[in-house]
């Protein structure tokens, strides 16, 4: 089975940067299509419902920002290495959550924001930002 490995989460001062990797679990590497598939960043924060974050679609041509991260995070994608990537700059508190990545359950052109589009998640990553 599929799996996505979210990695680079931690602590960090309100301000300061992060950057997030996903990447498929060594087990299906080779054979995973994920050049194919839109990817998906989500996150959750303590009592409140995850989010959509950011997306981007097969190539990197297209990215969709949540309008709280515009400016300020970046999603991209390495289709060599089977990674995507969440760069994350002038971190507020708020950011703090659990960060998912997740994969586009349809070959399309573009990328999606709603949680439905995604089949495949990963088991996510802490980030806390202190003020």
């Amino acid at each position: 089975q599929v799996q996505l490995v979210e990695s680079g989460g931690g602590l960090v001062q309100a301000g300061g940067s992060l950057r997030l990797s996903c990447a498929v679990s060594t087990r299906t590497f080779m054979n995973y299509p994920f050049n194919n598939y839109a990817m998906g960043w989500f996150r959750q924060a303590p009592g409140a419902e995850r989010e959509f974050v950011a997306a981007i679609n097969w190539n990197g041509g297209i990215t969709l920002y949540a309008d709280f991260v515009k400016g300020r995070f970046t999603i991209s994608r390495d289709n060599t290495e089977k990674e995507i990537y969440l760069q994350m700059n002038s971190l507020k508190p708020e950011d703090t959550a659990v960060y998912y990545c997740a994969r586009d359950r349809t070959l399309k052109p573009g990328a999606a924001r709603s949680q439905s589009e995604y089949d495949i998640w990963g088991q996510g990553t802490q980030v806390t930002v202190s003020s």
